[in-house]
């Protein structure tokens, strides 16, 4: 997901005097948002294992051995 998606996808709620309360997002694009930091939570864990990197595909077999779902 890129940052200009989430701009574009995103409404903005305003009060009566137009000052900025909340934003709104599409519980669908709200999922997907949550998967990718969830992937990026997982990579950040598995970056570097005994100092040595290792590729993403070996990290995610391993996390998923360890019964983390990614």
């Amino acid at each position: 997901m890129q940052l200009n998606e989430l701009i574009e996808k995103a409404q903005i709620l305003v009060d009566s005097t137009g000052k900025k309360k909340a934003i709104l997002l599409d519980y669908a694009f709200w999922e997907e948002l949550l998967e990718d930091l969830e992937d990026m939570e997982a990579l950040d864990r598995s970056r570097e294992v005994n100092g040595e990197y290792i590729s993403w595909e070996q990290a995610k077999s391993e996390l998923r051995a360890d019964g983390v779902d990614v």
